[in-house]
């Protein structure tokens, strides 16, 4: 075979090489896609059962819900239907009554008329006998009926005068006695329903502590510390030989009180320097003002006072920490509330009325700033500024009789306060004088320029003046210490001398950021 001929037939071979795998192919895919074919139409089947049987199941179970609805519904109704029938029983049981009830009705009116008749007749009978005795008592009096009714008038009156005039005798008599009664079995009452105990408050508190040890660090290097801690505070703080101890002296119960609180969070914190005495005494004095407010809103809901102003409450609140004559504010102004109350009530007026106006009656005596006023006025126009009602206002100024009474709640008022002041022990008139007296020391030191604080401390014995370091040189202190001492011996009425000391101290404070 020549080389054209092999270079003819080769082409033609593979032409039909291709052509009979083509055909290989196509028959072997045409099987393949109708095997798939034949295996989804299978699964079609399957999962076509399937769902059926899943149709099926949901329709019998919702069937089975619509039938259970049903005969939940098909209950209810015929529920309703049984109440019906019962309602309509029920109604016409009470209409057969009704009916029953109108015929007896129509039977009693029927009898009542027949009686009004048989009264109208004997009626007119009497009348006619009353004219023929009236007649026959003319003729024998020889007096007409219009002249014997004025003879009986006249009679009848002079007469009348006579017993009203004793009778309004006796009852004058009998109720000046019964008043005067009276009266007393309302004191005596009101005292013995408002019994309370009687509680003096002294000038001194006591500070416990653990060991003597914490008395060293109380009192520092050279004694800053505890001179920080007077300063700051106002309260002489005496550490002596008295075990587990330490003594707070000072007349103000509320700085006496901010320092027991402040020495004992310094003892707790451990942390004892001039720098944290003074930011702890600031907290603390920030936390008895909130103190004071919670006592005051307590105790006008113990007494059920409501609507009370803010300022009102807080200056209730700050009775607590301050006396009347040795006698506890607070605890005499809720005893006289109490009282006012009760005698309110004995006599008919109103015990809320009676108790706000008690529970105010001293507040005069707890301002922030005291002007020149008796207590009772100074409490009257506060009262007036938050809008207390006018009784209430005219019970406060008049307690002690600087304004006219003019409501009934007034004079109570002025008798309950006396009976709360008068039992025996709640006063003591020396110590009033002696606070005063320590009040009036502090405040003549303040009239002086460039005065920061004052503290009266040692009874009364030693005054201690806080100056402004930039407003007061040390030349002008000691100018102030010698004019205060002068003008102390020229205004004042004390035991022993007292001792003035002007405090002047210049701080440098710088902070590294």
């Amino acid at each position: 075979m020549d080389i054209l001929t092999i270079v003819v037939i080769a082409p033609i071979s593979i032409a039909i090489g291709i052509i009979a795998a083509t055909t290989f192919l196509r028959k072997t895919l045409e099987k393949k896609s109708q095997q798939i074919l034949k295996d989804a139409k299978t699964e079609a089947e399957v999962i076509k059962k399937e769902k059926i049987l899943q149709a099926k199941e949901k329709f019998l179970q919702l069937k089975s819900e619509h039938e259970k609805y049903v005969s939940e519904k098909n209950g209810q109704i015929a529920a309703g239907e049984n109440r019906l029938k019962q309602r309509e029983g029920t109604l016409s049981q009470k209409l057969e009554e009704l009916n029953r009830k109108q015929k007896e009705n129509a039977l009693i009116k029927e009898n009542l008329n027949q009686q009004l008749d048989i009264l109208s007749k004997k009626q007119q009978e009497l009348d006619k006998i009353y004219k023929q005795q009236l007649d026959q008592l003319q003729n024998i009096s020889g007096m007409s009926v219009d002249e014997a009714k004025l003879k009986l008038i006249e009679n009848l009156k002079d007469e009348a005068q006579s017993d009203a005039q004793t009778y309004v005798k006796d009852i004058m008599e009998e109720a000046r006695i019964s008043a005067s009664k009276e009266a007393k079995k309302i004191v005596v009452q009101s005292i013995q329903r408002t019994a309370t105990e009687v509680a003096i408050e002294n000038s001194v508190s006591v500070f416990p502590i653990e060991n003597d040890e914490i008395k060293g660090r109380v009192i520092g290097r050279e004694g800053r510390n505890i001179r920080a801690l007077e300063a700051a505070t106002g309260i002489e703080i005496i550490v002596d030989d008295t075990p587990e101890a330490i003594i707070l002296s000072g007349f103000d119960p509320v700085r006496r009180e901010v320092a027991r609180l402040s020495l004992h969070k310094l003892v707790t914190d451990g942390r004892i320097h001039p720098a944290r005495i003074e930011e702890v005494v600031a907290k603390v004095k920030k936390q008895i003002d909130q103190e004071i407010l919670e006592i005051g809103k307590r105790t006008a809901i113990d007494l059920g006072i409501h609507g009370l102003h803010h300022e009102l409450v807080r200056l209730v609140g700050k009775m607590k920490y301050r006396s009347s004559y040795g006698q506890n504010l607070l605890q005499h102004s809720k005893e006289v509330a109490n009282l006012a109350a009760t005698m309110a009530s004995e006599l008919g007026l109103n015990p809320k009325m009676a108790k706000r106006a008690a529970l105010l009656h001293d507040i005069g005596k707890v301002p922030d700033n005291e002007p020149d006023l008796p207590h009772a006025v100074l409490g009257m126009k506060l009262a007036e500024k938050y809008k207390e009602k006018p009784e209430v206002c005219n019970a406060i100024g008049s307690h002690h009789e600087e304004v006219e009474m003019d409501n009934l709640i007034s004079p109570i008022i002025q008798v309950c306060d006396a009976i709360s002041g008068a039992r025996p022990g709640a006063r003591r008139e020396v110590v009033e004088a002696y606070i005063k007296r320590l009040n009036d020391l502090e405040e003549l030191a303040l009239t002086y320029p460039g005065v920061v604080k004052t503290y009266a401390i040692q009874a009364g014995r030693e005054l201690r003046v806080i100056v402004g370091s930039e407003k007061i040189t040390d030349k002008e202190a000691e100018q102030i210490s010698y004019d205060l001492s002068k003008k102390i011996q020229t205004e004042m009425t004390y035991p022993g001398q007292i001792k003035i000391t002007v405090i002047r101290e210049t701080r440098s404070v710088a902070f590294a950021k």
